[in-house]
């Protein structure tokens, strides 16, 4: 018995209009268009592409074989609980609604409810323990005001106002590790392919992009397993929209300041980064670098189980691990770096900050971001220093503002941070955010994978590029509303 699929086989290679085949079965071309068009057909009526429908048909043709090879206990015709869910999960219109509903209700659960609990805590050690007894001891030992400055107001205030998130930041990880190991993200894999495919994307890009949701080194990394070398250069380019843990404080601190009770303003950027991936994926395809056909997307869905405590907390304490270890070493230099810079002058006389290094650079740049809403040199300064490591913006916002607490709905938080945003601009700030180049270890993890420097600078302006139009449109259109 001869399985269907591969009977079709050939259908496959006429549909690709593989001159070679047309010659080797000694058909025409009218013959040829005439396959081409009935498998066209085919696809539109099932939604689907050939490959996915021919992969389908030998995965019936292997069940079919093992139910005649043994008996199962359930009754035949009926669903496994796997099965029952998946009816409602992955279904053609609820499948999406229902994934960013339950995005929406981690990133309540994870800022605005259990990880908000724990911040005055965190801020309260960092601010009122260590940082004033720190500098009382330094002062009782005759340390130089300068050195107590970059130490609790540079070193301490940065790297405390970074890890203030870490609670948020590990419910966050928490969550996702159990979608993960639940068997939900492959599903989610599963609806984006479908979605993906009609944009020109292969599925498999979306798995890089789920790993991004930590963090896009490794996410970058695994777009390697991508056999197609223009789906696996998209993927590197697109991978980076996908928020990932680092931004996070970012949302944090802002929606805490400006949007306290609305927990979909940080949800939304999920929305906001597949969004961007659709449409940054049409245009790419329309380049002759990018065009073609993606490349087939084939994955066994696990069944649904119950994850073990051990196992989803050891993934949340490697993602978080990875967060504490930079707020310890690059960001805790990075604090150290920008205390100087807005502390000295071009001659390296101590000065107010008005008059510093830091500020002469940001107002140099500063009118570049204008017309995105946030034009102030602080504020520029805090996106520069976000090419390091993007936590490192709440630092710099840490020690240039001067922010005190970042616990939400806090009026001192938005009297220091209201001064360089509106509402509307710090939403354009985190679409900013969310498409601006990743940090230094991404750069460098981009230019591994894509063995080349012209390609490493065309992923870094065409995602500055991207990051710069989004930031602009929500700016400049929201303008004519608010």
């Amino acid at each position: 018995m001869v399985p269907p699929a591969t009977q079709r086989w050939f259908t496959i290679k006429l549909f690709e209009h593989d001159e070679k085949v047309f010659q080797r079965l000694h058909l025409s071309h009218e013959t040829a268009h005439q396959i081409a068009t009935i498998i066209e057909s085919v696809e539109a009526l099932m939604d689907d592409s050939s490959e996915s429908l021919i992969t389908n048909d030998r995965y019936e043709y292997l069940t079919l074989i093992a139910n005649n090879c043994h008996t199962r206990s359930r009754k035949e015709g009926t669903l496994s609980t796997s099965d029952k869910i998946d009816r409602v999960l992955t279904n053609r219109w609820l499948a999406l609604p229902i994934f960013f509903a339950i995005m929406w209700v981690v990133y309540f659960i994870a800022i605005q409810s259990v990880g908000d609990f724990f911040i005055g805590g965190i801020e309260w050690l960092f601010g009122d323990l260590i940082g004033v007894n720190l500098a009382l001891f330094l002062t009782s030992i005759g340390t130089s005001t300068w050195l107590i400055g970059l130490i609790v107001d540079g070193i301490i205030a940065g790297v405390g106002s970074v890890l203030t998130f870490v609670p948020q930041m590990m419910i966050l990880f928490f969550f996702l590790a159990f979608m993960e190991d639940c068997g939900y993200m492959a599903r989610v894999a599963f609806i984006m392919d479908r979605i993906f495919r009609k944009f020109g994307l292969s599925g498999k890009s979306f798995i890089p992009m789920l790993i991004g949701t930590g963090c896009s080194v490794p996410a970058i990394m695994a777009s390697r397993t991508i056999e197609n070398q223009r789906d696996r250069r998209m993927t590197i380019i697109l991978t980076p929209f996908i928020p990932c843990g680092a931004k996070l404080p970012v949302f944090a601190l802002l929606v805490g300041a400006f949007f306290p009770n609305s927990a979909w303003v940080a949800s939304s950027m999920y929305a906001v980064g597949i969004l961007g991936v659709i449409i940054s994926g049409i245009l790419l395809k329309k380049t002759r670098a990018f065009a073609g056909d993606p490349a087939p997307f084939v994955m066994e869905l696990p069944t649904y189980h119950l994850p073990r405590a051990k196992g989803v907390l050891i993934h949340m304490w490697d993602r978080g691990k990875q967060f504490i270890k930079k707020a310890g070493t690059i960001i805790a230099v990075a604090s150290a770096v920008i205390w100087i810079l807005q502390s000295t002058s071009w001659s390296f006389q101590l000065v107010e900050t008005q008059a510093s290094i830091l500020a002469s650079i940001g107002r140099f740049i500063a009118p570049i971001f204008a017309p995105l809403g946030f034009g102030s040199w602080e504020v520029t300064v805090a996106t520069l220093t976000g090419l390091l490591a993007k936590e490192t913006i709440v630092a710099t916002f840490g020690i240039v503002l001067g922010l005190g607490s970042v616990v939400e709905g806090d009026p001192s938080l938005v009297a220091n941070i209201g001064a360089f945003f509106t509402p509307l601009s710090a939403y354009a700030f985190m679409i900013f955010t969310v498409f601006a180049v990743p940090c230094v270890a991404a750069i460098g993890a981009t230019r591994r994978e894509m063995q080349s420097a012209r390609w490493t600078w065309t992923a870094i302006l065409f995602q500055f590029g991207v990051a710069y139009i989004a930031a602009l449109l929500v700016f400049q259109i929201g303008r004519l509303f608010i």
